[in-house]
């Protein structure tokens, strides 16, 4: 099982809408796949649920309905175990995990705990840190998938990095502008930074034969997407292009790390994994109607020459999730 975050230090670029549409197609392609909502904003659960749907779930009281009921251990002062999440199924083979708007108020307790890792006794810590990891584990012990994907929030803050660590790879989602650029220029150091702290976590853990039930913490960049571009005649237009030319330099040099001779189009670089062109109004109905982009029929709006660009859709995200599939070896 492969679990994977879909980052990108820069809200906007699509990154929940890309998560929701490759769940969806893995399991066309025959995958089963768990979702896990860890963006406070919840933008993910509210793409797979209507409001009431939403408003009941956040109201339970007496099950792990959500991934904030499930951190409820945390507030305790004994190590209480981390229940099995309830999760909201959608399909044969796509369940979510929710998210909750509550997730942020667990902001404080993770960065503290995150200080505290090189303590004498950071085992409480430790719980803490890798809190995501344990309701995953317990979630998919149940669910049995084929892959996990995270909806990940756009700061580099505890519960952004507590969501990472439990991740075993990256994807990227890019816009074509300036702020996403700086977004790798800034996520790259920072998880570079964390997986090296981490590692030295789990070399003293390893000591005391104890480091079994740890995320190895990689953190390892698959490759990005770019997204919400413009379309005609089959390629992004030339304002598009000049900025997708800039991608592959800054990826390879702010997330690899790496140097290298200069690529200087994303169309030849290994590290692209695709292109997502902007849908302009089908999104909004897919939001709408729950549904996928290449799931909208006229009941849904998609009336018109939207029916062409459904099927667009439906062509576009499958050679995305084959290609996302043989990269990440799902």
């Amino acid at each position: 099982m492969k679990t994977i975050a879909f980052f990108n230090n820069k809200g906007g670029v699509g990154k929940t809408t890309l998560c929701f549409h490759l769940a969806h197609m893995m399991g066309r392609l025959g995958k089963r796949i768990l979702v896990v909502d860890l963006d406070p904003q919840a933008n993910l659960t509210a793409y797979f649920m209507d409001e009431e749907q939403i408003e009941e779930l956040w109201a339970e009281e007496s099950r792990p309905v959500t991934v904030s009921h499930c951190l409820g251990p945390l507030q305790e002062t004994e190590a209480v175990p981390f229940p099995t999440p309830v999760l909201h199924e959608d399909g044969p083979r796509l369940a979510l995990l929710p998210g909750n708007v509550n997730l942020g108020s667990f902001e404080d307790l993770m960065a503290q705990a995150w200080l505290q890792l090189g303590t004498k006794m950071p085992q409480s810590y430790i719980r803490t840190t890798i809190a995501f990891h344990s309701l995953i584990r317990n979630a998919a012990a149940d669910w049995a998938p084929d892959a996990v994907l995270v909806d990940v929030g756009p700061n580099l803050g505890g519960v952004t990095r507590a969501a990472l660590l439990a991740s075993d790879l990256m994807i990227v989602p890019l816009a074509a502008d300036v702020f996403s650029l700086q977004g790798l220029r800034n996520l790259g150091p920072t998880i570079d930074g964390w997986r090296r702290q981490w590692q030295e976590v789990r070399s003293g853990v390893e000591a005391t034969g104890s480091a079994a039930s740890l995320p190895a913490g990689e953190m390892r960049p698959v490759g990005y997407v770019l997204q919400q571009h413009v379309v005609r005649k089959g390629q992004p237009t030339r304002a598009f292009q000049r900025m997708f030319a800039r991608v592959p330099d800054v990826y390879r040099e702010a997330v690899l790390r790496t140097e290298g001779c200069s690529v200087g189009d994303s169309a030849d670089d290994p590290n692209c994994l695709g292109q997502a062109r902007n849908y302009q109004s089908l999104v909004p109905l897919s939001q709408d109607a729950h549904k996928p982009i290449f799931d909208l029929r006229p009941g849904d709006g998609a009336i018109g020459a939207h029916q062409a660009y459904v099927q667009r859709a439906y062509e576009n995200f499958r050679e995305l999730t084959e290609a996302v599939v043989e990269r990440c070896k799902i």
